[in-house]
């Protein structure tokens, strides 16, 4: 038993144990303060660390770099972007939110399929409830989301409902470029174009792949073949722009094209590339490569002629100009006056073996090597018979593509080297291949039989003052069931700008041009094809620096011949119709 005092000392006497009570209520109190202390330490510790961390990032590194930079600039994209020749982005990829179910975690489908649908129209919601009650252990019910969307959908709370981030293929010169680009599938692959081409380089690199394409130049060629075939109602267009010392490529259009930024617009149409994939024959642009051949092969030189009298009549089959001459001329009047009757004498002079070898080595015979899936074959007649040489030495019994004459009258032009054709840009001082394919002083022959084509022939519409355009027309009738059809024509113009010293071919073809009131019903070459070339020449020029030449003013007498060719020849073209019998 513990004993205790009648009281402690200084214990009240009258309220024994009051003391003690008092020191424990101190105690008390002494630790909560304590507590309180240490808790609002804490406290200004904790916004202490977050007001400096505060100034670190909104003052310090705010202003010393770049260390908060958005995450989008530090985001690794599988594919690499593609570019033109000066950078500008042709094809690009941006992040994107795809919202996907798993409908065996979805309790409530037509609920929830309403809801679904009141976030995103576009969504069926009888179809959006079947998905939602399917077997499937997940199904994608909407790409590329918006923000908003991605929110709102986020915010209905629905279980089962999942977000997939990715990335979205987007291409922001819409069908200017379609079938150079191309384009890929819903799962990022490329199906067309260089997209497909360089599937693997693009997914492997971190640089932008950089075309040769110009899309300044892209811009003027599609738009001027665009209005083409809206003035003369023709089913299509295609048309090339080449850089004759590089083999490189400036521009390329097919039309119809698409959008591919919107698949529904790619149809099989639209997608088929004429200037690559369709194989034409091309009338008689295709003559350029039998004089070529004659004189390189020593068989003529330009002054040599030919009896132009009467027509050519081998078997059941009759070879006639549309403008006959009735006469013998010479090799540069069978070029500028366009005679198929010429043009097949020729031919046989040289040959069928001469003429099926220069073809070949001008690479006529065989696909282009050119970077797109797209590729069309040429085709050539097996056996090649005798008839077959006459209609070719004209443009008819064998087909190419556009390509193929776009790079042929290159090397024609430009000391005779022939380039392999590119869509990729060649760097300055890299060696560019070549293979010598006529003899220099062919080239320099070609190009003033071009030249004269234009200022005195069929191409007269081509030309554009300073510029010494060169060129070649072509009106082909198009092949078809049980023979040619007179009234489907394949108009075409070839060029070479300025031919002292050629820098590009350019190439315009219309498929099934109809004439119209200015054209006074005509639809060939002259009055389609060669106008395209000659305002794209006019406008390419200047933005390519490329300054014109001095032009002499013409005298009072050059003055009055002038105004006579407007009548006799200003619209005569290779089908042979003048000006004077349109009207």
């Amino acid at each position: 038993m513990t004993y205790r005092p009648a009281f402690y000392p200084g214990e009240d006497a009258q309220n024994p144990g009051s003391l003690h009570l008092n020191g424990v209520s101190n105690r008390a109190l002494e630790t909560g303060r304590t507590r309180l202390i240490v808790t609002g330490a804490m406290f200004v510790l904790a916004f202490s660390v977050i007001a400096v961390r505060m100034v670190d990032v909104t003052v310090v590194k705010g202003v010393s770099g770049h260390a908060h930079a958005p995450k989008v600039a530090e985001m690794a994209f599988e594919r690499a972007d593609v570019v033109d020749r000066n950078g500008v982005l042709l094809a690009t990829s941006l992040p994107f939110v795809s919202l996907y179910a798993r409908p065996r975690e979805i309790r409530q489908p037509a609920e929830a399929a309403r809801r679904i649908a009141a976030v995103i129209p576009e969504l069926n919601v009888t179809e959006l409830q079947t998905k939602l009650q399917g077997e499937r252990s997940y199904i994608y019910l909407r790409r590329n989301l918006t923000p908003r969307q991605e929110y709102d959908i986020n915010a209905l709370g629905i279980p089962g409902l999942h977000f997939e981030k990715g990335e979205k293929r987007v291409y922001p010169q819409g069908e200017l470029a379609a079938h150079v680009v191309g384009l890929t599938d819903l799962d990022g692959k490329g199906i067309a174009g260089i997209e497909k081409t360089f599937e693997n380089e693009l997914k492997s690199r971190r640089d932008p792949l950089k075309l040769s394409i110009d899309i300044r130049m892209q811009t003027v060629l599609r738009n001027e073949l665009a209005r083409t075939m809206g003035e003369f109602h023709a089913i299509g267009a295609t048309g090339m722009i080449m850089d004759v010392r590089t083999g490189e490529l400036v521009a390329m259009v097919s039309l119809p094209d698409f959008n591919p930024n919107n698949m529904s617009t790619a149809t099989p149409d639209a997608m088929f590339n004429r200037a690559t994939l369709g194989v034409y024959e091309m009338g008689s642009t295709f003559k350029l490569f039998n004089t070529a051949a004659v004189l390189d092969n020593g068989i003529a030189n330009v002054n040599s002629t030919f009896d132009a009298t009467h027509p050519i009549k081998i078997a059941k089959f009759s070879i006639t100009d549309y403008h006959p001459e009735n006469r013998w001329i010479s090799v540069s009047e069978i070029l500028k006056v366009s005679s198929n009757i010429g043009s097949a004498k020729m031919a046989m002079a040289m040959g069928t073996d001469t003429q099926r070898a220069f073809l070949t080595r001008m690479g006529l015979t065989r696909p282009t090597a050119i970077e797109l899936p797209e590729i069309g074959t040429p085709m050539v007649p097996n056996p090649w018979r005798e008839i077959n040489t006459m209609t070719i030495s004209y443009g008819h019994g064998m087909a190419v593509t556009p390509l193929h004459m776009v790079d042929g009258v290159s090397a024609l032009v430009n000391g005779g080297q022939l380039h392999p054709p590119t869509l990729l840009m060649r760097n300055p001082g890299d060696p560019v291949p070549a293979q010598q394919v006529i003899k220099p002083e062919t080239s320099r022959e070609m190009r003033d039989l071009m030249r004269m084509v234009v200022t005195e022939g069929t191409g007269g519409k081509a030309d554009v003052p300073g510029y010494e355009v060169g060129g070649k027309t072509g009106t082909a009738e198009k092949n078809g069931a049980g023979g040619y059809r007179h009234k489907s024509l394949l108009s075409s113009f070839i060029a070479t700008f300025p031919v002292s010293d050629p820098r590009y071919v350019v190439l315009a073809m219309i498929d099934e041009p109809q004439g119209n009131k200015e054209s006074f019903g005509f639809a060939t070459a002259g009055w389609t094809a060669a106008p395209v070339v000659g305002r794209v020449i006019a406008q390419m020029g200047p933005m390519m620096g490329m300054a014109p030449s001095a032009i002499p003013e013409p005298s009072a007498r050059d003055k009055a011949h002038l105004a006579h060719d407007v009548v006799a020849k200003g619209s005569h073209d290779d089908k042979g119709v003048t000006f004077a019998e349109a009207e």
